[in-house]
């Protein structure tokens, strides 16, 4: 099968003037991808057609939506919060009391400046970690292989992927066989296979294998790419805003009453309104706790850089307080907002053999050098309950790695000059009979 992919991939026409038009859909493989995508899989683009392909496309990132910082600024003094103090403003200085409209006008200043630093500051860090953390990828171009930043792939190029690579742009295999890690995308531990003329997202870790193929999506038409989109259009209403603006429309209600009353008053003894303007702006400074706003920015700007120290990164003051106040968390993936990292927490074994017998059949079954999670999990578990210790020394003889097609890993070892066959996997795969000659333990 790949060497008629690898046939017909050479003797594939190379690229022809009609405009070639990357694919839509995020997860869908192409029937023939290179004659769709106008490339020769033997010598890829050419600088023209890459620069032809990148002004139609763009470059292979997602447009982060940034507003202007000058617009965020002045974005701090809207807001209930922000009315309250406006309002006593506006009215100090109808009345001239200036020593009231410099307190309240401090106070105000004080929360937005506050409040934009911090996120300004973390606005920069995120920033150089993107710069840091750029991924590069092994693109073949005009013939040669060379390796180019993976913002500057386009669709058509053919890529090269090895193990630990992450797949910078959603990509049909063409040659070759993978083991992804796709928990980041999908929240699964298990790793999965991918075959010739499947496609591999963006955001995927190559485990095991190597293979070429050709880019089909970049930037925000990538399956990574439209997540990443819908979260930065994303604009929840936070805890702490629900809190803020229910305090302040109790505030400006009993406000609101007190003024009914004072104006229903004033009437009835035919006062002036413009005189209870003092008595208005008394209600307010009374009424209003001036420093709630600053309170919180700053007690949350404090725990922003406590959670820093910690290696969290606060990207928006309110989030942090949000977090906090979180009683149950749902969610249907778990691999997203974990360390993809699994553990043996409990053994069940079958009479005869003993907890300890599946933890070291376990740990036979298990090499460390895939970095598969169960493996891992196996290994550990073995180590700190040392199971090893006090048994005669385990020479491994063979060893197969899990296969979608019969869902076990198998491992032949000797020991005393015995050989053993150990299995994991499947429990319907572990039940089937195997040759009685060697022994044979399973979980």
């Amino acid at each position: 099968m790949q060497t008629t992919t690898q046939k017909s991939a050479a003797e594939s026409p190379p690229m022809q003037p009609a405009r070639a038009k990357a694919p839509e859909a995020a997860t869908v493989p192409v029937a023939d991808p290179l004659a769709a995508l106008h490339v020769n899989a033997a010598s890829g683009l050419t600088r023209a057609e890459v620069d032809t392909r990148r002004k139609e496309h763009g470059f292979n990132e997602v447009a982060e939506h940034k507003p202007h910082p000058v617009l965020v600024f002045l974005g701090k003094f809207w807001g209930l919060s922000a009315w309250m103090l406006e309002i006593i403003m506006v009215l100090s200085a109808v009345l001239r009391k200036y020593p009231d409209l410099a307190v309240v006008g401090t106070l105000l200043v004080v929360n937005a400046v506050v409040s934009f630093l911090q996120e300004h500051r973390a606005a920069g860090v995120v920033a150089a970690l993107r710069r840091r953390l750029q991924v590069s990828a092994r693109v073949l171009r005009e013939a040669n292989w060379q390796l180019i930043p993976a913002r500057e792939l386009v669709p058509g190029d053919i890529l090269r992927v090895r193990p630990g690579d992450i797949v910078p742009a959603d990509v049909q295999l063409l040659t070759g066989a993978l083991t992804l890690d796709q928990s980041a995308l999908t929240g699964e531990s298990q790793d999965a296979d991918k075959a010739p003329s499947t496609v591999l997202p963006s955001g995927a870790i190559v485990r095991r294998g190597e293979g070429n193929g050709v880019v089909l999506r970049t930037g925000a038409k990538t399956s990574l790419g439209r997540t990443t989109e819908l979260v930065q259009l994303a604009r929840p209403k936070l805890h702490i805003d629900a809190v803020v603006a229910k305090i302040v429309r109790w505030l400006f209600l009993v406000v609101g009453v007190l003024l009914g009353l004072v104006v229903f008053m004033a009437l009835l003894r035919g006062t002036p309104l413009l005189e209870m303007l003092p008595l208005v702006l008394i209600l307010f400074m009374s009424a209003i706790p001036l420093s709630l706003p600053v309170l919180f920015s700053v007690s949350m700007a404090v725990g922003s850089i406590e959670l820093a120290k910690r290696g969290v990164l606060v990207t928006r003051l309110s989030a942090a307080e949000d977090a906090a106040t979180m009683d149950v968390l749902c969610v249907d993936k778990t691999g997203t907002i974990t360390l993809n990292q699994l553990a043996v927490t409990g053994v069940f074994p079958l009479e005869p053999a003993t907890e300890a017998d599946v933890l070291f059949a376990g740990a036979l079954a298990s090499q460390a050098a895939n970095q598969d999670p169960i493996d891992l999990a196996f290994l550990a578990a073995a180590q700190e309950r040392h199971i090893f210790d006090g048994r005669p020394a385990v020479t491994p003889v063979s060893f197969a790695p899990f296969d979608a097609q019969n869902r076990r890993t198998e491992a032949v070892t000797e020991q005393s000059g015995q050989r053993l066959r150990v299995m994991k996997g499947a429990v319907e795969t572990i039940a089937r009979p195997v040759d009685s000659s060697l022994r044979h333990w399973s979980r």
